[in-house]
């Protein structure tokens, strides 16, 4: 198959990945009160009158309003004809209809979309800013991006909610700058967009702030500044040679940002689209759940076509033509500082684990319920009086190898899918497009709650950013040029894919993993709070902030203390991996590189001298002799320096 129609089959190949795994979210969901283990007009009954008994006769009136009787089949057609007419069918709990309610919430989703990703990009651009501003002017090797690197991390480790909550008491209830709750003035967006927006752009902060190096120490910036091009025009070109690698995040980001934010609706009042289908997939309103959800899924879709469409024109020609960069490493980044860090907190981390591990995560003391950090209790109690540094110690464990392990899945399976770019891309935009909380509740409806359902459904979407970031870091280094030469001196696809993209590809993902594994954490909390994962009394760090969040104002080291533990935690996996890849320096990636340019010289040189033999008869075989020559020291050099086969 050539290349034009490789190229004009993945646009169709994308549409049918579309088409399918919108088509399965929306039956699962069709088939979501068949799938669950309680009854489904039980259920709706008590949404309905909270204090009715549910008596058969009651119950067999619900199900003959809601048509649970015919099956999910007839149910689902019915619906699918009557959303050809614009009908979102009626609620099956207050009867009303369903577009009147949930369209009014996609556009209060929306604009708390557009306010938290202007904050998020705001931080985003603040904390790029000094790598930007440095390898503009080569003076990269020389700036210290520590400082950076750690708000960064520390940032992107706060719970949404924790920030939430803190905001409201400080900028609302003490200094009464903001509504505290609710939703129709321009004003009641800023605190929860500063909720939503801060660690999405310390996460889009920290992955700008991770690629930029790459693109500085690329050949053409030299070329670039030998030539006299202000700085700033180097930073504009470096910015447009890694947005392209960045764009899916956003698009996760956007998204997430819409259908996501669970928590931040409720704290706040907003009447959003996410706690829409929340309230009711736990009510069974199966019309409202399905709308709310076509809804997302149409969103995502329409932002990873907008993604796609940027990165076509950020990088079309050159992915057309094969003519991007080589990967090039940066300079190796000094260590001292992020040594010192490391140890530092690994020490603190570990000083706490163990004390805390000494004493009864458990034992509850109703006298000293919410009591302050003493000598008995060093880090304080919570509202059962149990003690928080001994819940910390006890709940490390299943915290975070919990988290680390469904990392370690989402990883796997991230970069697995994301090399099939062609046949995932669908599928990637429908999964991000779904709340971690209503894979829960679908899983738990299939397999049951339990900590490994829980784990199951946030590796069941957590997986989607990861592929996105492989897919598109995948698809430049194939577009580079030293592939060429490489295929030219005989490599295979397995080589060129083991010794020429992942090495690009790998390093920036798996940094990217580490940096979302106290979000997994918070995902796995979430659950556990509404009864589908880790129950109590188990101590478990999220599930600590999600108990004694009604009390942060009057004990705020009840939620202080497994915050901290989980900023932590992020913190150190970011500066562990930058000690990892800092260590390893770019000795083998430079070296890699310069061997594919000299292979690419070796095979011009021995092209032209065959050229040049074929054009003369007389001496063609002596020319022809000289080129296959050249090839062969070529091929001798790369498998000497390591670069080529």
């Amino acid at each position: 198959m050539s290349a034009r129609t490789r190229t004009a089959a993945r646009p169709g190949a994308g549409a049918a990945g579309r088409v399918l795994a919108a088509a399965g979210v929306l039956l699962v969901v069709g088939l979501l009160p068949w799938l669950t283990r309680t009854d489904p007009a039980r259920t709706i009954l008590h949404a309905r009158y909270a204090d009715r008994e549910p008596t058969p006769s009651a119950l067999a009136a619900i199900r003959a309003q809601t048509g649970l009787d015919d099956g999910p089949w007839q149910l689902l057609g019915r619906w699918l004809s009557g959303l050809v007419r614009g009908d979102f069918g009626t609620s099956w709990v207050s009867g009303e209809a369903v577009g009147p309610r949930v369209l009014p919430a996609l556009g209060v989703s929306l604009t708390l979309m557009g306010v938290s990703l202007a904050v998020a990009l705001l931080l985003a651009a603040a904390l790029g800013a000094r790598t930007l501003r440095a390898g503009a002017r080569g003076t990269l090797a020389r700036s210290g991006r520590t400082g950076s690197m750690l708000v960064g991390a520390l940032l992107a480790a706060l719970p949404e909610f924790l920030l939430a909550a803190v905001l409201a008491t400080v900028l609302a209830v003490q200094l009464g700058w903001f509504p505290a709750m609710g939703w129709g003035a321009p004003a009641d967006a800023v605190l929860p967009g500063l909720a939503m927006g801060v660690p999405a752009g310390a996460l889009l902060g920290r992955l700008l702030d991770d690629a930029l190096p790459g693109a500085f120490a690329e050949p053409w910036v030299r070329t670039a500044a030998a030539r006299g091009l202000p700085p700033r025009r180097i930073a504009r070109h470096a910015l447009r040679r890694v947005l392209p690698s960045l764009l899916p995040q956003c698009g996760f980001v956007v998204v997430g940002l819409t259908g996501g934010a669970v928590a931040v609706e409720t704290l706040f009042s907003v009447p959003g689209l996410g706690g829409t289908a929340l309230d009711a997939a736990l009510a069974q309103d199966l019309p409202v759940l399905q709308a709310s959800v076509l809804l997302l899924l149409l969103l995502g879709l329409a932002a990873g076509l907008a993604v796609r469409a940027l990165r076509r024109l950020c990088l079309g020609p050159a992915l057309d033509a094969h003519a991007l960069p080589a990967p090039s490493a940066p300079a190796a980044r000094r260590t001292r500082g992020l040594l010192g860090w490391a140890l530092a907190l690994a020490v603190l981390l570990a000083v706490v684990l163990v004390a805390g591990l000494l004493r009864d995560p458990l034992h509850v003391d109703t006298a000293a319920r919410l009591a302050a950090p003493s000598g008995a209790h060093p880090l304080g109690t919570d509202a059962l009086g149990r003690d928080v540094l001994a819940r910390l110690g006890h709940g490390a464990a299943r915290t975070v190898l919990t988290a680390v392990a469904v990392a370690a899945v989402t990883l796997v399976v991230g970069v697995l899918l994301g090399v099939l770019t062609r046949w995932t891309e669908g599928l990637r935009e429908v999964v991000n497009a779904l709340p971690p909380i209503l894979s829960g509740l679908v899983v738990a409806g299939i397999a049951g709650p339990g900590a490994l359902g829980a784990a199951f459904a946030v590796a069941v979407v957590g997986w989607a950013p990861l592929a996105a970031h492989t897919a598109a870091l995948f698809e430049q280094e194939r577009a580079s040029a030293h592939l060429r030469g490489a295929v030219a001196l005989g490599a295979g696809r397995w080589h060129l894919l083991r010794r020429h993209v992942l090495p690009g590809v790998l390093p920036p993902v798996v940094r990217h993993a580490v940096l979302r594994i106290p979000a997994l954490a918070l995902a796995l909390a979430s659950l556990g709070f509404l009864g589908l994962g880790v129950g109590a009394p188990a101590p478990e760090w999220g599930r600590m902030l999600s108990e004694n969040m009604p009390y942060a104002e009057r004990a705020p080291w009840a939620v202080l203390g497994p915050a901290a533990a989980l900023g932590l935690v992020g913190v150190l996996a970011v500066v562990l991996g930058a000690l990892a890849s800092g260590s390893r320096g770019s000795g083998s990636v430079s070296r890699g590189a310069r061997s594919v340019a000299r292979g690419e010289r070796s095979v011009a040189r021995g092209a032209r001298a065959v050229s040049s033999g074929a054009g003369s008869v007389s001496s063609g075989s002596g020319s022809g002799s000289r080129g296959e020559r050249s090839l062969s020291r070529a091929e001798r050099s790369g498998r000497r320096v390591g670069g080529t086969p």
